[in-house]
């Protein structure tokens, strides 16, 4: 992976176009978004002739050979050395039908239907695993010194195949703000177990489905997994994946145990890890496959002599699902239009404003690879940054926008955890728009996209105004607020489906103004005398940059 030298840095900031030497620092106006060019990238990305920008796919060379070209008519600078490339190797990996889990438990064979009863892969990087483990359920499978809680304690997971349920311990009267109240933590996250897991040296990791605890039904993971599935190159679980709860059900009573019990105990600060007396048989053939991805990114050098060695990220991944077999339907393309054709366009609208009219510090536009294989890209990013984050100043996400019309309000949840919220809410007045109201993070959006692996290396950052993840009604829109609220609400029916297409009749009004509200935030971020800060005692804020 490609990482910028200190001399390259120097080489960029040095080479700032002429049309910035001349404008003073610090100038106050912000460039303006359009929404003609805007369009015109959203139609084209969201093309069927993109096929749906998978990773790994011939549409995802398609999106980041355009996204460059775009880049550098635009006039961004190369934002990785003399490339606006930055290398992504990771491993693709698809569950062969060969393979199988089963359970010896109580005298008796149980054999869970792949598809229907268990979803699974293996990030490790082998084609072949083969193993037998005891089995242990583990609760909720945290481990947070904040909350003083801790499932593994007193409990040796090396080698054994670990049941864990998903989401959080829930709020008690007694603590109701217990891992976020109503809102989901980080560890609640199904990215988490499998870390937690990996980490501790476990054979492998099942987690138990609800619909109610994951947020999204069976169908969800049963069709992400049964697609290629993709990691950083790297030894990663052996086994990772989904156990259907009526499955879970009847393995735990086989092993004499209640699961309804044992989820109550596991809600009680002290739980301990409980055996299952079982032993899994694990037997998992993959198709392994080499792929490189890239990272898009393009640099607009600040003006002032010292804060340009600085930067504000923006970024918006640039993938999608793609495109598959078919299985005889007439249409298999997963276009992504909204979800985040939407995001790169308005990059690349913003980039186009911001060339003429640079700030103080550095503007870096970032687009992210595979961010729907588990925010890959992003995580990348943050491991070999093409810009130092001890000096990256923050990182303003967009994915999934407004596609509806103009707002009064704009969502910023996140924001609180740091500065941002000031500084957002400052703009924000500015352009007579006003915050919307912060609601229960029900669904854990704040870690589902690219923002959250910047924050979680240190630096503020949050994701503007999501349609699908704040698509509940929250937002105040301008014109005919019940049918324009009754349409984003709607989206989440097309949310990772085919029928995410783009529509020539969109009113774009909205998105252009979450675009502008993103750069006018960039701007007073870029502009500012100081970088912005964590707020005391915020979780994210104690990782040093």
């Amino acid at each position: 992976m490609r990482r910028v030298s200190a001399l390259a840095i120097g080489l960029v900031l040095a080479s700032a176009p002429a049309l910035a030497q001349k404008r003073a620092a610090g100038a106050a106006a912000t460039p303006t978004v359009a929404e003609a060019p805007l369009r015109a990238h959203l139609s084209f990305l969201a093309d069927d002739m993109l096929e749906g920008r998978g990773t790994g796919q011939r549409g995802g060379e398609l999106a980041v050979r355009y996204l460059e070209t775009q880049a550098a008519a635009i006039g961004l600078l190369p934002g990785a050395g003399k490339s606006y490339r930055q290398s992504v190797k990771m491993i693709g990996t698809r569950t062969l039908p060969t393979s199988a889990v089963s359970f010896e438990v109580g005298g008796k064979t149980l054999a869970p239907k792949l598809g229907t009863e268990i979803v699974f892969n293996n990030a490790s990087g082998k084609s072949r695993v083969r193993f037998d483990a005891p089995v242990l359920f583990v609760g909720y499978g945290i481990s947070a010194d904040d909350e003083n809680w801790d499932d593994y304690k007193g409990v040796d997971v090396k080698g054994k195949l670990l049941i864990i349920m998903v989401n959080d311990p829930k709020p008690t009267a007694a603590e109701p703000n217990r891992f976020g109240g109503k809102s989901l933590t980080y560890p609640g996250r199904w990215m988490y177990k499998y870390d937690e897991a990996l980490r501790r040296g476990a054979a492998g990791v099942l987690l138990i489905h609800t619909t109610e605890s994951a947020s999204y039904p069976w169908s969800v993971p049963a069709n992400g997994m049964s697609k290629e599935q993709f990691h950083l190159a790297g030894a990663g679980n052996a086994l990772q994946g989904w156990l259907q709860e009526d499955t879970a059900r009847a393995l735990f009573a086989a092993a004499g145990q209640d699961l309804d019990a044992l989820r109550a105990k596991a809600e009680v600060r002290g739980f301990k890890a409980v055996e299952l007396n079982a032993r899994a048989k694990v037997a998992v053939d993959s198709a392994i496959r080499p792929v490189e991805q890239f990272n898009v990114a393009g640099i607009v050098p600040g003006t002032d002599p010292k804060l340009k060695e600085q930067a504000v990220i923006y970024s918006a991944h640039w993938d999608h699902l793609g495109i598959d077999s078919g299985d005889g339907k007439p249409d298999h393309i997963w276009n992504g239009a909204v979800d985040n054709a939407s995001g790169s366009a308005a990059l690349l609208a913003m980039a186009q404003a911001a060339v003429r009219q640079p700030a103080r510090r550095t503007q870096i536009f970032l687009w992210p690879c595979a961010e729907e294989q588990g925010l890959i890209g992003s995580l990348a990013y943050v491991r070999e940054p093409l810009w130092p984050l001890a000096k990256t100043a923050a990182d303003l996400n967009l994915d999934s926008m407004n596609f509806v019309g103009l707002t009064r309000d704009i969502g910023v949840a996140g924001a609180e955890r740091s500065s941002l919220q000031a500084s957002a809410a400052k703009v924000a007045r500015a352009m007579g728009l006003r915050l919307a109201p912060p609601m229960p993070d029900l669904g854990g959006a704040y870690f589902r996209a690219d923002h959250f692996n910047f924050a979680k290396a240190g630096v503020p950052a949050f994701n503007v105004g999501s349609a699908v993840f704040s698509g509940d009604g929250s937002f105040e829109f301008d014109h005919d607020h019940g049918a324009s609220s009754a349409k984003m609400v709607g989206f989440k029916d097309h949310y990772h489906q085919v029928s995410d297409e783009y529509n020539p009749a969109w009113d774009l009004r909205g998105m252009v103004q979450q675009a502008q509200f993103t750069l006018n935030l960039g701007y007073d971020v870029a502009n500012a005398a100081s970088m912005p800060t964590w707020n005391k005692g915020d979780p994210l804020g104690r990782t040093k940059r």
